[in-house]
Formats: structure tokens, sequence, C-alpha cells
């Protein structure tokens, strides 16, 4: 991989924010406190479905499943980002980014085939709720948080391996929060067609292959819902289904702005804003949304907090 200028391109630059330095302290401290609510909210989420019996049901044994993806895909990004933000800039090596964007790519696959297991899982309850237990068995659910894993580790690796057999030229300077493939196409020389050409086709399996599975499952959904008579059925039914469409929403809406649009004439500043959206902001705000909008969570923490609060009585 020989730059313009004749040297070998061993390691990366990260400058994220650069432009405006003043904002490297802010950044970090809002940043920080994103993450620390990030580990404590899915921790808590994985706590209390292991724990609680009324929370051993596919839904939340996906769920805790996202909870644990969502701390691992956002500590993949997320220590990187505070380093940058703090010393203005961080190097990092050939293969310590080319680590950074496997690890990256391989949870944010397995978060999006795990939404579309779950948008499954809720057409199978309220399309076809007399087959739910014959359907969503234990081996079941195993089998599908397996293939999950698996078509997660398989897209990674290709797209890991695609990604950096492209020779780079010239500046070695990213201007991006991680290692992401948007700003390290930006550094590429030579024929990289092929490269590409893989590298999306295997998007394609990933991203658009999971929003279709969502789409579909809630289209039945919808329908099914809208044949229920009262108001009140249609609300209860909803709701079991509302938590799910808002965490797809926020994910795929900001990965399908970043990766599915047109980037001719977008600024390195936008695309930062929005990949903090999906890297810092969604992993966030997942727990919270399952917690507020669903009444078996919140009870079952209703419960830990008191057993926590008998237990430290004398």
């Amino acid at each position: 991989m020989a730059g313009r200028n004749g040297t070998i391109v061993t390691e990366f630059f990260l400058t994220a924010f650069s432009e405006h330095p003043e904002w490297g302290l802010p950044l970090f401290l809002v940043f920080l406190s994103f993450y620390l609510l990030t580990l404590l909210g899915n921790a808590v989420m994985v706590l209390l479905i292991r724990v609680d019996g009324r929370l051993h049901t596919p839904m939340y044994f996906f769920l805790g499943h996202l909870s644990f993806v969502d701390v691992c895909y956002s500590s993949a990004i997320v220590p990187q980002m505070l380093a940058v933000l703090l010393e203005h800039g961080a190097t990092l090596s050939y293969s310590r980014c080319a680590a950074q964007f496997f690890f990256f790519t391989f949870f944010a696959s397995i978060d999006c085939y795990l939404l579309a297991i779950m948008a499954y899982d809720r057409y199978v309850a309220v399309c076809r709720p007399l087959l739910y237990v014959t359907v969503m068995t234990e081996k079941a659910l195993w089998g599908l948080v397996a293939g999950a894993y698996g078509a997660g580790l398989s897209s990674a690796f290709v797209r890991t391996v695609t990604a950096f057999t492209i020779s780079f030229c010239g500046n070695n300077e990213i201007d991006f929060i991680f290692c992401d493939l948007p700003p390290l196409l930006k550094l590429t020389c030579g024929d990289s067609y092929t490269q590409e050409v893989v590298i999306i086709v295997f998007a394609i399996f990933v991203m658009p292959l999971c929003v279709v599975v969502i789409l579909v499952s809630y289209l039945f959904i919808i329908r099914a819902i809208l044949q229920i008579r009262s108001a009140g059925g249609r609300a209860k039914t909803f709701s079991t289904c509302a938590s799910h469409l808002t965490a797809v929403s926020l994910f795929f809406g900001t990965l399908i702005f970043m990766y599915l649009r047109d980037n001719s004439g977008q600024s390195s500043e936008e695309d930062r804003v929005v990949s903090v959206l999906y890297t810092v902001v969604t992993p966030m705000l997942n727990p919270f949304i399952y917690s507020l909008r669903n009444k078996e969570v919140k009870q079952a923490f209703r419960k830990a907090l008191c057993r926590t609060k008998s237990s430290g009585k004398p």
C-alpha cells in the first residue's frame, strides 16, 4: 500500500472535530456520560431479564442479547472517540484501525439481525398467537441468535478483509470519530472497484434485507391490529410493538442516512453528527425505550429495587 509520496501507510490519524478544538472537553464529558449511561442501562436490562421469571419470554430473550451487543458495539467505538476528543486527535496503527472496523461491523450487523428477528417474533405473537409457543421454542430461539452472531461474523470478516486490501494513498488523516468505511474510502487510490462491489453486496445482505423483514412483519402486524374491533384491544396490541418500532426507527434511520445516500456534497461534519447518533445515542436510548414503554420491565425494576432495599435493612 504505497502512498503517492512513495511511503507505506502503516497508521491512520483520527482528527474528529479538529476545526472546533474548543469543543473537545465539553464533547468528551457529554459522550463519557452517554457511554456510562449505555453501560449502566444495558447492564441493568440484562440483569433484570436474567433474574426476573416474568421476563423469561422470547421477546426478552432477544432483548437481553440486544442489550449485550449494544454494550459491545458502543465499547468498540466510544473509548477511542473519547481519546480523540481529549487529545485533539489520535494515531491508530493499520492493524488497530482494521480491528476497530471489524468489531464495529460485527456488532452493528448483529444489532441489525436481532432487530429483524424481534420483528418476526412480534409478527408471530400478534398474527399467529396460537402457534407462538410451538414456533418460538428454546431451540428456535438459540438457533436464531446463533444465526445472527454467525452471519454478523461472516459479514464483518469479509468486509474487513476486502476493505483493508484496498490501497491507501497520500494523506493518512481520517476526519472522523473512528475507522469507518466512508472516510476510509476517501483515502483510497488505484482501482478499488472490485473491493467496493464486494463491500456493497455484503451490506445489502445486512441492512436492506433486515429492513425488508421488519417492514413485511409490521405490514402483517398492522393488518392484524386493524382487524381488532375494540379500540382498547388495538392499543394494547400495538403497545407490545411500540418499543421495538421506536428502536428500529432510531437505529436504521441513522444507518440508512449514513450509508445508503448519495455522499456527494456531504460534509464530514454532517457525517460525524450522524455517526454519533448510531454509535453513541442509540445504544444509550435502547434500554430506556424498552423500560419506559414496557409495563413488565418497570415492574421487574421496582421488584428489584424493593429486594435491594429489603436486603440492605439491618
